[in-house]
C-alpha cells in the first residue's frame, strides 16, 4: 500500500515521503539534476531521499505556494529545510478548490491541510509503537524522528512501510498553536531565487518546440462587430505565417461576465512576438456598430437615473427605514461615485495551447484553472479528460485572470492552425480588451433622532452589477435598528468583472466617509462612533451577520494605539477607516500633509485580525501591497470611455501611484489562535476611506468621487475662480 486516502478532505499523502526525513539528507544546490520519481498528486521523492511538496492552488503573488506547504509540513513535523515546493497541475480528483480568488485559499484549505499532515504523522507513530510493543500515546514525533518513553528513536523512514499497512486513524490530535515551529515563522518566498535571477516561472516564459505566437485584433470599441478586413499588408511582414478570423465557436459566451467581446476577432500568427504584433498593426479592418457606443458621461447619467428611480432589489431590510426617516430630527444623504478601472497586471495576459487529436495541452497564468478547462472542453467539443492544464506563476491578477478569455483564444487558434501557439497581449491589448471594475454610484442616507443614528439606507447603482455577495450583511448591518440595502444595475456592453476586493474596494470609502460625516454631525470621534455601534452586534443571534463586533473593536483599538491617534504635529492630519471583508477585520489610520495644496500621504498604520498568521513576512507584504494599491487607485485611477472606446491604452495616459508617492505602511496583527482568514484583498478597501477622511481634516472639504486628485483640482479651480 503506497498511498493512503486520508479521512479529511480526501487528500493523499505518500509514505515514501517519510523516508526522506533523515538527518543525513542535505538540500542539493541543483535539485533539477536529481532523479525524482512521481509518487502522487502531492509528492515526488528523489533517489537521494529528498521530497517535493506540490502546492495545488494558483500562485498569483498571494504567497500560497509557500504557505500551503508550510501548513502540511507543520503538522507532519518535518524540517522546513528538507522540503522543496513545486506548483501543482490542475487535478480535480486529488485537489480541492484550485482557485486564486476571494482571498480564500488558506481559509478553505486550513483544516484539510493540517489534518493531512497530522493523520500521516499519527500513522507513523502508531507503526513505531507497534514495533516497540508500547502504547502510541507514550510516543512523540519531532522533525521526522519518533521517540518513546525511554528515549529510543526511529526515523520516519524506518517505519514507513509498516505505517502504510495500518488503518487510517479516525481521531487525530492537531497541534496547539503554541507549539508551532513552522507556522508563524518568517519563511521567504519559495520562488524568490528564481524571481530575482530571471529564471522561467511565468506564463510569458513558457516555450515549446514548434511554438508560434499570436497577436489578436479585437473590436476597438465595446459594441462593435467586424464587417471586413484586409490582411495583405500584415502577411507581408517578415515572420508572419498566417492570419485567421476566429471566435464563432465562443458565441454562447457572449454577454457573460468577463466574456463580452468573444467573437469577431483576427489573429496574426508569427514566428516571434514582435512580428505578430507588427502584423496586427498592419491589418486594415472595418467595424460596424452593433450596440450603442457608450461614453463615461452616459454611465454617470444612467446611474444617477437609477438612483432617482424605483428599479431596486432589496437585499436586506430591518425595521422600517421610511418611518425612521419620517420621524428624524435630521436626515443626511450623500452620493459617492467611481469610474471603471482596469487591472494593469505587470505581466499582460497570455496563454499557451497545443490542440492535438490526443489531448488539449494548456499552460499559463490563470486564477480559475478548472473553470477555464471546462470552457475549453465545451468550446472545442472535447471531453474533460482530454484537457491537460498546467499553471504558471502569475505576474499579477487582481481578478482579471479569473475569466480565462485569453485561454479560450489560445485554444481556438491552436485548433484552427494545428500548431502549438502562445497568445500574448501587448500592454495596449491588456488595457483596452480588459475586464474592468464596474462604474458604481452609492447613495447613502441616515436619520438622526435624539443624538442617535436611527435609520440607514444604502442604495447601489452599478454597471453590470451581479456580484453583490454579502455586502448587505457587512457593517453596519445589525448596528442600526432600521437598516436597508437596495441594489440595481445598468446593462452595458463594456466588459466588467471582479477587481481586487470586488465592490468593497469602493464601498468602504463611501461608507467610512459617510460615517466620518455622521460622527462630525453628532460631535463624536469617528472611531468612537464605530465602536459604539459595534456594541449592538456583540453576541448577536443573527446568523446573516458576517463580521464580529468584538474583533472589529479590538482591531480599531489596536490601530488607534499604534497610530497615536489624535497626537500628531500641527502639519499632519489623520483620517480613520475600518472595514470587514474576505472574513478579515482591518482598521487603518492615514497621516497626510498638505504640500502646495496637494495631499502627501506620509504613513498608513494598519491593524489586522486575520486569525493565525501562517507566514508573517508574506502576510505583511499582502497588507502593504493592498494598502498601496487602494491608495493609488483612489487617488489617481481615472479610466474613461468615448464612443465605446477606452481613452487610455498605456501608462502614458493612465495614472498609477508612483514610487515616491508610496507612504510608509506599518502593519500590526492581532495575535490569536483563530483559523486564518483572507489577506490578499482586505487591506485595500479601508485605504481610500482613511485618506479621504484625512484630506477632510486637512482641508475642510469632503470628497465624494474617485479619483481624489481630480476632485481636489476641481475644487481648487472653483475656489480660485
Amino acid at each position: 500500500m503506497r498511498t493512503s486516502v486520508l479521512a479529511s478532505g480526501g487528500m493523499l499523502i505518500g509514505f515514501n515521503l517519510f523516508h526522506a526525513c533523515t538527518s543525513e539528507a542535505k538540500p542539493p544546490v541543483d535539485i533539477s539534476k536529481l532523479n525524482f520519481n512521481d509518487f502522487n498528486a502531492f509528492i515526488k521523492i528523489s533517489d537521494e531521499g529528498l521530497v517535493t511538496i506540490f502546492s495545488p492552488n494558483p500562485e498569483i503573488g498571494q504567497g500560497v505556494k509557500t504557505s500551503m506547504p508550510m501548513i502540511i509540513a507543520e503538522e507532519l513535523d518535518v524540517s522546513w529545510d528538507k522540503v522543496f515546493v513545486a506548483q501543482g497541475k490542475l487535478d480535480t480528483k486529488n485537489y480541492q478548490r484550485q482557485v486564486a480568488g476571494g482571498s480564500q485559499s488558506i481559509r478553505a484549505g486550513w483544516d484539510a491541510l493540517r489534518q493531512t499532515g497530522a493523520t500521516a504523522k499519527q500513522m507513523l507513530i502508531n507503526a513505531a509503537a507497534k514495533r516497540w510493543g508500547v502504547n502510541a500515546s507514550t510516543c512523540s514525533a519531532t522533525n521526522g524522528i519518533i521517540t518513546n518513553a525511554i528515549g529510543e528513536t526511529l526515523g520516519y523512514g524506518d517505519v514507513v512501510k509498516e505505517a502504510a499497512l495500518l488503518e487510517v486513524p479516525e481521531n487525530i490530535t492537531l497541534k496547539d498553536p503554541s507549539s508551532y515551529q513552522i507556522i508563524g515563522r518568517d519563511i521567504r518566498n519559495v520562488d524568490i531565487d528564481e524571481i530575482t535571477t530571471g529564471k522561467p516561472l511565468f506564463g510569458l516564459d513558457y516555450k515549446s518546440e514548434g511554438m508560434v505566437y499570436a497577436s489578436v485584433l479585437r473590436p476597438p470599441a465595446f459594441g462593435q462587430k467586424l464587417q471586413s478586413f484586409d490582411d495583405s499588408k500584415a502577411r507581408s511582414v517578415n515572420g508572419v505565417i498566417d492570419v485567421i478570423q476566429f471566435g464563432s465557436r465562443l458565441k454562447n459566451l457572449e454577454g457573460q461576465i468577463g466574456f463580452t467581446r468573444v467573437t469577431d476577432k483576427i489573429a496574426v500568427i508569427a514566428t516571434n512576438t514582435w512580428a505578430a504584433m507588427k502584423g496586427k498593426k498592419a491589418l486594415i479592418a472595418e467595424w460596424n456598430n452593433d450596440k450603442n457606443l457608450e461614453n463615461t458621461e452616459d454611465h454617470d447619467t444612467e446611474l444617477t437615473k437609477i438612483l432617482n428611480g424605483q428599479r431596486f432589489e432589496v437585499k436586506r431590510e430591518d425595521g422600517n427605514v421610511k418611518k425612521a426617516f419620517a420621524h428624524a430630527d435630521k436626515v443626511i444623504e450623500r452620493t459617492y461615485s467611481s469610474l471603471f478601472l482596469p487591472h494593469n497586471c505587470i505581466e499582460p495576459m497570455n496563454f499557451y495551447a497545443n490542440v492535438t487529436p490526443e489531448k488539449v495541452h494548456l499552460v499559463g497564468p490563470i486564477q480559475t484553472p478548472a473553470w477555464a478547462a471546462t470552457l475549453v472542453s465545451k468550446a472545442l467539443e472535447r471531453t474533460p479528460e482530454e484537457i491537460h492544464l498546467e499553471m504558471t506563476r502569475m505576474g499579477g491578477g487582481f481578478g482579471r485572470r479569473l475569466y480565462g478569455d485569453f485561454v479560450l483564444e489560445a485554444a481556438e487558434i491552436s485548433d484552427q492552425i494545428k500548431k502549438p501557439v502562445k497568445v500574448i497581449f501587448s500592454r495596449e491589448d491588456d488595457m483596452t480588451a480588459g475586464t474592468y471594475r464596474p462604474a458604481i454610484k452609492y447613495r447613502i442616507a441616515a436619520s438622526i433622532k435624539g443624538g442617535k443614528i436611527t435609520g440607514y439606507h444604502l442604495k447601489e447603482a452599478a454597471v453590470n452589477s451581479n456580484m453583490y455577495g454579502l455586502i448587505s450583511n457587512f457593517f453596519p448591518a445589525g448596528c442600526i435598528p432600521n437598516y436597508k440595502v437596495s441594489t440595481a444595475n445598468y446593462k452595458s456592453a463594456i466588459t466588467t468583472g471582479a477587481w481586487r476586493a470586488p465592490y468593497t474596494n469602493f464601498l468602504a470609502f463611501a461608507e467610512q466617509s459617510f460615517f466620518s460625516e455622521l460622527a462630525e454631525e453628532l460631535g463624536k470621534d469617528h472611531p468612537q462612533l464605530i465602536m459604539e455601534l459595534l456594541q449592538h452586534v456583540k453576541g448577536t443571534e443573527d446568523e446573516r451577520i458576517q463580521y464580529s463586533g468584538q474583533r472589529m473593536e479590538d482591531t480599531i483599538k489596536l490601530v488607534l494605539e499604534k497610530s497615536e491617534w489624535g497626537k500628531t504635529t500641527p502639519d499632519i492630519s489623520q483620517g480613520f477607516a475600518a472595514y470587514y471583508s474576505h472574513n478579515t477585520h482591518v482598521a487603518e489610520v492615514a497621516n497626510i500633509e498638505m504640500i502646495n495644496g496637494q495631499p502627501s500621504i506620509k504613513k498608513i498604520t494598519v491593524a489586522v485580525d486575520c486569525g493565525i498568521v501562517v507566514n508573517p513576512t508574506g502576510a505583511k507584504n499582502q497588507i502593504e501591497g493592498g494598502v498601496i494599491d487602494g491608495i493609488g487607485h483612489a487617488m489617481y485611477g481615472n479610466y474613461e470611455f468615448k464612443s465605446g472606446q477606452p481613452l487610455a491604452s498605456n501608462f502614458d495616459h493612465y495614472r498609477l501611484i508612483r514610487m515616491m508617492e508610496t507612504p510608509q505602511v506599518e502593519v500590526h496583527f492581532i495575535q490569536n489562535s483563530k483559523s486564518p482568514t483572507g489577506l490578499g484583498e482586505p487591506g485595500l478597501p479601508p485605504a481610500g476611506g482613511a485618506v479621504a477622511n484625512a484630506i477632510q481634516v486637512a482641508t475642510g472639504r469632503r470628497i465624494f468621487k474617485q479619483p481624489f486628485i481630480s476632485e481636489l483640482e476641481k475644487k481648487r479651480i472653483k475656489i480660485l475662480g
